[in-house]
């Protein structure tokens, strides 16, 4: 078992308790899309077994689970979110770049930003770039509180390895707690010629 499916197991087991244990053991141990599908449409579902149901159909593709996850991803529990960007960058939705873009750039929720910053990364989309620099530029300010936002934008950029980051990662050399990650991101993009 794949080391995140196991970690979100333990958690959700947990989450539902004793009192759902059949209806847990059940919604893990199907293989009918369908039936886990239903999960996420179905009212008065609770959360954990919303968010089961979306994992999973995201480790195999299911684009239905794609909505659902989105939400995860903005979600205050950091572990649903987590949860929700591995199953979003194994789903293969188009739609997830652009969705993860605009969660990681919306300044209402940058306190919500680490994970769809970090899917960006992983994604290699075409809107991961402009959306990276976009919000690591904002999180440049003096007493910005979001550091580790801004500390997975500079990683996420090296590993993207894309010219058009190098401007704001030189800027980011004059923040003390990002300016050996931003020397090793900008030792990862190419050099003009």
């Amino acid at each position: 078992m794949d080391e995140e499916l196991r970690s979100l197991t333990e958690r959700l087991r947990a989450e539902a308790g004793a009192g759902a244990s059949k209806v847990y053991e059940d919604l893990a141990a199907t293989e009918d899309q369908d039936a886990l599908a239903d999960v996420l449409t179905a009212p008065g579902q609770p959360l954990w077994a919303r968010e089961l149901a979306a994992f999973r159909l995201g480790l195999v593709g299911d684009r239905r689970a794609f909505e659902a996850l989105v939400l995860l991803l903005n979600h205050r529990d950091p572990q649903r979110c987590a949860s929700a960007a591995y199953a979003l960058a194994r789903l293969g939705d188009p739609r997830t770049a652009r969705a993860a873009a605009a969660l990681a750039t919306n300044e209402l929720r940058v306190a919500y930003a680490l994970h769809p910053v970090r899917l960006l990364a992983e994604l290699h989309a075409p809107e991961s770039v402009p959306a990276l620099i976009t919000t690591l530029a904002r999180r440049l300010k003096p007493h910005d509180p979001y550091r580790r936002v801004a500390l997975a934008c500079v990683e996420g950029l090296g590993t993207l390895g894309d010219r058009r980051a190098a401007p704001v990662l030189n800027e980011a050399l004059a923040h003390p707690a990002l300016a050996e990650a931003a020397v090793h991101a900008l030792a990862r993009i190419p050099k003009q010629r």
